[in-house]
């Protein structure tokens, strides 16, 4: 489990920095229609990966913290609130949640997601990907609509036989 938390936290950055790459790319050299919102997309899609990298990360910290031995393993220290220590005393395991990126811990008394990402880090991540769908779509139609545009009859650009 960790090794594939470390993986995923290190594509991300390099999932993003090929997605920016393609985008200015595309902005420079791409003068078909739907360029810009296609870059957009580019764009909001590496804010994406990177805000979904960014809360995994704090859950793969999380999870090192949980494998961690020693003294003051116990409790699990993800598992630890201010406001209910006493049901860190019951928690007999742990588990991932990779979306939305998250620490759960288990007990008898029921699940509960650790407090080890912050606040919103998962709807912005999904808010962002979904602004890139947007911008993406947006593109995709604006650009089939200039190749299906045929010029009007009389047009200075078309001869009539």
């Amino acid at each position: 489990m960790t090794l594939l938390l470390v993986l995923l936290v290190l594509c991300g950055p390099v999932a993003a920095f090929l997605l920016v790459r393609w985008g200015v790319r595309g902005l420079r050299r791409d003068r078909r229609p739907g360029r810009t919102p296609r870059a957009q997309a580019a764009f909001l899609g590496a804010a994406a990966v990177m805000l979904y990298a960014w809360g995994l990360l704090h859950v793969t910290f999380a999870v090192l913290e949980a494998e961690d031995g020693g003294t003051g393993s116990y409790p699990l220290r993800p598992c630890r609130t201010a406001d209910e220590p006493d049901r860190a005393l019951r928690v007999d395991g742990y588990h991932v949640n990779f979306v939305p990126p998250g620490f759960v811990c288990e007990s008898p008394d029921g699940d509960y997601t650790a407090p080890v990402v912050p606040g919103l880090v998962g709807l912005a991540a999904l808010g962002t990907a979904l602004a890139a769908g947007v911008a993406a779509t947006a593109g995709a139609v604006q650009a089939r609509g200039a190749a299906t545009r045929q010029p009007v009859s009389g047009s200075p650009g078309r001869r009539e036989p």
